[in-house]
């Protein structure tokens, strides 16, 4: 039973498991759409005009895009998503292997230890082919 899964198959879901590589390339876009929403902003700012709630509106699916996978970078290493607001929690996130197996929170996406149980069982003492 091959359980892998592809990168940014739901990046707005809180729910599942993501890699760490997915975890940081979702920061790396954050970031860099975050200094385009910025730059074009400040571009766009001529005196007395508010940007302040245009950069606001520009950057929520940001923020939940970032939510979303942090959310799903905690449940790999079996925590709620609530430990990412911990302070610094974020490296370990990136840093930190996840889980063996799986957890609460489904398959490991790299495939590593999601074999089926009841199938291992009934395959006991069958012959090899």
């Amino acid at each position: 039973m091959d359980q892998k899964q592809r990168m940014f198959q739901n990046p707005f879901s809180i729910r599942g498991r993501i890699r760490r590589l997915e975890y940081g390339i979702s920061y790396l876009i954050y970031m860099a759409y975050y200094m385009i929403v910025g730059l074009v902003t400040s571009f766009m700012q001529n005196g007395d005009s508010p940007l302040a709630l245009l950069f606001f509106i520009l950057m929520l699916p940001a923020f939940w895009f970032m939510i979303a996978q942090g959310t799903k970078r905690c449940h790999d290493r079996d925590n709620s998503g609530w430990y990412q607001i911990i302070p610094f929690y974020g490296l370990v996130m990136l840093f930190g292997d996840g889980d063996y197996g799986e957890n609460d929170y489904g398959y490991n996406p790299k495939g590593l230890g999601n074999e089926d149980i009841d199938e291992m069982i009934n395959e006991i003492g069958t012959p090899e082919q």
